[in-house]
């Protein structure tokens, strides 16, 4: 079999445990399931050191608008390095009371000049760039928007690296192999080209971060915490209702931030399951740096990351065309996160769905995602 490793994929294969680990909820008395899932949490923070939590104040509003059937706020809250966070937060347009929060977390998709642009949308003008991404991976909507006018709070944040929160180019010496990018130029040639230069880039950030003494999923989940601190401290939220989604790398947020906050009641993770073997031996290529956390893979795989969070209601959808994942192994995972659930005396609050076509979180799973939502956040 040819491995993406050449002759070393048997080899390394070999390294991972071949039955389920210590760490593992696969098994085991069902009493001791809280004990072993918080060793398990516990040692999945400890391989992705993440920094210093960081917090903030309140956050400061921009503007507020209605657009869309919905009252839209724009939110910017300071964060200890790099440029502050900016956000959308969706509701419908006259709303009353506390209503069930959502954190939308946005796609990575080699798209990193915008952030929540990409599934929100808070007013007429779209982006051509913005409008083509939505087109391939969304039927062409903004599904936090759609999400919104079903009664929810959303909250959609730039993740790190994206949008606000962007690596700026006059800010890094002259080490890629490109041309001198303008940040700020926000035209569709101007886009393509951060585009192209921040996909260049990110080896070297994860490099970096790995010798900070961190990983690239210890600070996004720190970042994804705290815009989960600020949904839950809205006055117009319910913080025992929260729901967390996301399609591929906003799927890849969604593992983390769900198997390692409580706080998150219903989760929906889109185009992002598969296992560290189906990374290791086919598809590494095919995926971001912000996937990886040295040490974990020898000791829990990577659906038992989301599977932390059993017996709390999980939703995986994936689609059978899917590029980034090889389709035995996402049978895999899938069966993984069941014997989670069986083990955990729940098995109906586990699903996983499968859908033709490529990589994307179209119209009808979009349906399916906010049916499950209603069914355990009303």
């Amino acid at each position: 079999m040819k491995t993406v490793i050449g002759q070393y994929g048997e080899w390394a294969a070999g390294l991972l445990p071949q039955e389920p680990g210590a760490l593992s909820l696969q098994r085991g008395p069902r009493e001791e399931l809280p004990v072993r899932r918080d060793k398990a949490r516990a040692r999945v923070l400890e391989c992705m050191a993440p920094p210093p939590r960081p917090t903030a104040g309140a956050p400061e509003i921009l503007w507020q608008r209605e657009y869309d059937g919905l009252h839209i706020e724009a939110l910017r809250w300071v964060m200890p390095y790099g440029s502050p966070t900016e956000a959308w937060v969706l509701k419908p347009a006259g709303a009353t009371g506390r209503l069930p929060g959502l954190v939308a977390l946005h796609d990575h998709g080699g798209f990193k000049y915008l952030g929540k642009e990409k599934i929100a949308q808070a007013g007429p003008e779209v982006p051509a760039l913005v409008q083509a991404h939505r087109a391939d991976a969304y039927s062409g909507l903004a599904w936090a928007n759609e999400a919104a006018k079903r009664g929810h709070v959303v909250l959609v944040h730039d993740a790190f690296a994206f949008g606000s929160r962007r690596v700026r180019p006059a800010e890094v010496p002259l080490i890629l192999p490109s041309t001198v990018v303008d940040d700020a130029d926000d035209s569709s040639h101007g886009m393509t080209a951060y585009n192209q230069w921040a996909g260049m880039h990110e080896h070297v950030m994860a490099k970096s971060l790995f010798s900070a003494g961190t990983t690239w999923p210890g600070v996004f989940f720190n970042e994804d915490r705290l815009a989960l601190d600020v949904l839950c401290a809205r006055d117009d939220v319910d913080p025992a209702r929260i729901g967390v989604a996301g399609l591929s790398g906003g799927g890849l947020r969604t593992v983390f931030l769900a198997g390692l906050d409580e706080r998150v009641t219903c989760a929906v993770c889109v185009g992002m399951m598969t296992t560290w073997r189906d990374f290791l031996l086919n598809k590494s290529h095919t995926h971001t740096w912000m996937c990886y956390v040295p040490h974990l893979p020898r000791e829990l795989d990577y659906p038992e990351i989301l599977g932390l969070r059993a017996p709390r209601p999980t939703l995986v959808m994936n689609t059978r065309a899917d590029p980034l994942f090889t389709g035995p192994e996402m049978e895999r995972a899938a069966e993984i996160l069941d014997k989670v659930y069986a083990a955990a005396g729940v098995p109906d609050h586990f699903r996983c769905s499968w859908y033709p076509g490529h990589h994307q979180f179209n119209r009808e799973m979009q349906a399916e995602a906010f049916d499950w939502f209603k069914r355990w956040l009303a």
